[in-house]
């Protein structure tokens, strides 16, 4: 499976002057909404992940995501693992269970977002599931931002990477693009316009 070909067919893959949530910017944009707005697409590429999970003998009860960009991604990964499927949601500095959803001591659950980046928003989710006493068995995500390192990647863990070095990240591809600080970025330098933040938080 090409997931990189599989983006640029969706228009997922996006080129052009870009403003991250680093504050750093980019030529080019992972979308990850784009992909999954076909749900057949979704349940393609969310198989192919349990599938990873499966083979690697994970044992999972439920798989938590970060709202919002997660929680597509993990209703797919849970129907394609045959098990449960919740979300956290932001809380001033972390992240919390609402809306009902229980963890019960013990339970065994894969935190899983669209796109792993440095694994921040994937880490908040992660303290607050094992706070009510949730064991996080692995993290997983479509694409990986080239920060964290994943099973049967070829890319090593950056400075940057938020993730705990003993819990596996699994993900389909690693995405990894040059970023450049403001005062470095030459789009900026070309007078490429302003740098546009095209995700959920623009």
């Amino acid at each position: 499976m090409n997931i990189e070909q599989i983006y640029k067919d969706a228009n997922a893959l996006l080129e052009g002057h870009f403003l991250l949530a680093s504050g750093n910017h980019s030529k080019r944009y992972l979308q990850s909404a784009k992909v999954l707005e076909y749900p057949k697409k979704a349940s393609l590429l969310t198989d192919a992940l349990a599938k990873m999970i499966k083979d690697a003998g994970i044992d999972v009860d439920t798989v938590c995501a970060p709202a919002l960009g997660g929680v597509l991604a993990g209703y797919e990964l849970a129907r394609s693992l045959d098990v449960r499927s919740i979300f956290v949601e932001k809380k001033e500095g972390g992240m919390e269970l609402r809306r009902g959803f229980e963890i019960t001591p013990g339970e065994k659950i894969i935190i899983c977002e669209d796109i792993i980046t440095t694994g921040g928003s994937a880490l908040k989710a992660a303290k607050a599931i094992e706070a009510l006493g949730g064991e996080v068995v692995a993290f997983a995500s479509l694409a990986n931002r080239g920060f964290c390192k994943r099973v049967g990647g070829n890319t090593t863990a950056k400075a940057e990477c938020a993730l705990p070095e003993d819990i596996p990240l699994f993900a389909l591809d690693d995405f990894t693009f040059e970023m450049y600080a403001p005062e470095d970025c030459p789009m900026c330098k070309a007078g490429e316009g302003q740098a546009v933040k095209p995700g959920s938080k623009g």
